[in-house]
């Protein structure tokens, strides 16, 4: 498995697969383990196909520093604060992921996380996650992409801050190291992202570049990038989950609640069943249908020996006659008998 497909606990994921379906924790359950586990059965409910947490810690991703490097200032929803801060509000106790991991496994989920660091990507190891993600901001680190690579499980990478050279070096990092079990997800890191700028005609050019699995990682307000992603070949569609915005938090603002998830995901199932395959063979209901094409009938009742003419010799519905392209050579032949008003004409009815 490689390349234009992965496979995610015996699961095949890729081009003809079923669209598989990441439900987002991130910081939506608000260092309340009852709303997380809330947040893990409602995505189950909602027909989510995975659950997916993020691993790390403030210490982690960055430094407690008031310098004004690490202030937040460049219009997000997170402005006014300082990176430490952000981070310790919005990371998920670590304690949580196991029982979290057992949860979303007897429920029948897929759980796994996005680790920032070679110590969360250990925690995870043994912990035994069947997939790994990357994240937009961590898709240039190139020394813990090839860390996760060397694990040999599918890696999943949001390309959001990412240049066409970055994805390439990323993708070039994990193969490098034997794990062409990539997946790419189109991704624009804002928070909300405004869907002028989703730009999903970006995922089959991902899929013929790269030759990967492609995907949305969609932090767009709604559901129709996400839907219309699939249309234009994304197997993958991860979107940020709530229980209830209205309870706050540094993800509620683009993250979509139970009744919003569980009609995005009905409306791709029907995405997937409208796509089908390449096919000109007609249904049995198209064969019916076709019945009422139209076809040369008489329109006018015609004597024996009277000359076809465009009055009294017609295309019309049904399609029990003549096909409409022998009109040509039947206007000006004669009669062969008479022929009734409503008759479908035959080659049998002209001498």
């Amino acid at each position: 498995m490689g390349d234009n497909f992965i496979e995610i606990a015996g699961g095949k994921i890729g081009e003809g697969q079923s669209t598989f379906i990441i439900a987002e924790m991130s910081a939506n359950h608000n260092h309340n383990f009852d709303e997380a586990v809330r947040i893990v059965r409602a995505a189950k409910e909602c027909g989510a196909d995975a659950i997916k947490l993020q691993t790390y810690t403030a210490d982690s991703m960055t430094i407690d520093s008031d310098k004004e490097c690490f202030q937040i200032k460049h219009g997000t929803l997170w402005d006014g604060k300082g990176l430490y801060q952000l981070y310790q509000e919005a990371y998920t106790p670590w304690k949580w992921q196991p029982e979290l991991k057992q949860l979303a496994e007897d429920l029948g989920m897929i759980w796994f996380s996005t680790p920032f660091d070679n110590t969360a990507v250990d925690f995870l190891e043994g912990l035994n996650v069947p997939v790994y993600k990357i994240a937009s901001f961590e898709i240039t680190d190139i020394p813990l992409i090839e860390y996760i690579a060397a694990k040999g499980k599918p890696v999943i990478m949001s390309t959001g801050i990412a240049t066409l050279a970055d994805i390439e070096e990323a993708v070039n990092a994990c193969r490098r190291k034997g794990n062409h079990q990539i997946a790419l997800l189109k991704c624009t890191s804002a928070y909300p992202a405004p869907i002028e700028e989703a730009n999903l005609k970006t995922i089959p050019n991902l899929a013929e570049t790269f030759n990967t699995v492609v995907g949305l990682s969609d932090h767009t307000l709604g559901t129709s990038a996400a839907i219309a992603s699939v249309a234009l070949g994304a197997n993958i569609i991860e979107k940020h989950f709530i229980y209830d915005r209205s309870l706050g938090g540094p993800d509620a603002a683009f993250s979509a609640e139970p009744e919003e998830f569980k009609a995005m995901i009905k409306s791709i199932r029907e995405v997937e069943k409208a796509l089908g395959e390449v096919n000109y063979e007609l249904s049995e209901k198209a064969r019916k249908s076709r019945e009422f094409a139209r076809s040369l009938f008489a329109v006018a009742d015609i004597t024996a020996g009277e000359t076809l003419t465009e009055k009294n010799v017609r295309s019309i519905r049904p399609g029990h006659g003549l096909h409409p392209k022998c009109l040509a050579d039947l206007l000006g032949k004669k009669a062969s008998r008479a022929i009734q008003r409503g008759t479908p004409m035959g080659w049998d009815l002209v001498g």
